[in-house]
């Protein structure tokens, strides 16, 4: 969060004061779903980064579950137009990525209950 592509050096009082809408982006995210699996994108770790430069522009880099989504492109779109209504925002680009490959380690807590994953998984991300 201290840096964007831009190579603008973001300082402590800029990142206290994008604070709060690092915080609306997020639920703006949490408001896009797989459309395969009954939890959000968020939640599912399919965002890998989310930086905010000091012109309120949105840069994500995310991935899908499967490299083959079939619904790709609406999901982006998607994803693209929750952001860009969030007040404050200026703008966004997203990043397609599928490395590192997605896995269930990434999903959050929240995402494992809600999907029935009461487990354990070891440093493989494997079951235990």
């Amino acid at each position: 969060m201290e840096e964007n592509k831009n190579n603008e050096v973001l300082t402590a009082e800029d990142v206290a004061a994008l604070q709060p809408l690092y915080a609306d982006v997020i639920l703006a995210l949490k408001q896009v779903y797989d459309p395969e699996i009954p939890v959000n994108i968020y939640d599912l770790g399919l965002i890998y980064e989310l930086n905010i430069d000091k012109a309120r522009k949105v840069s994500i880099v995310m991935t899908f579950t499967a490299p083959n989504c079939p619904m790709a492109d609406d999901v982006l779109h998607e994803v693209e137009e929750s952001v860009k209504q969030v007040p404050g925002v200026t703008g966004c680009t997203i990043e397609l990525t599928f490395d590192p490959v997605w896995d269930r380690s990434m999903l959050s807590e929240e995402a494992r209950v809600d999907l029935g994953l009461d487990y354990e998984e070891d440093e493989y991300g494997k079951l235990s």
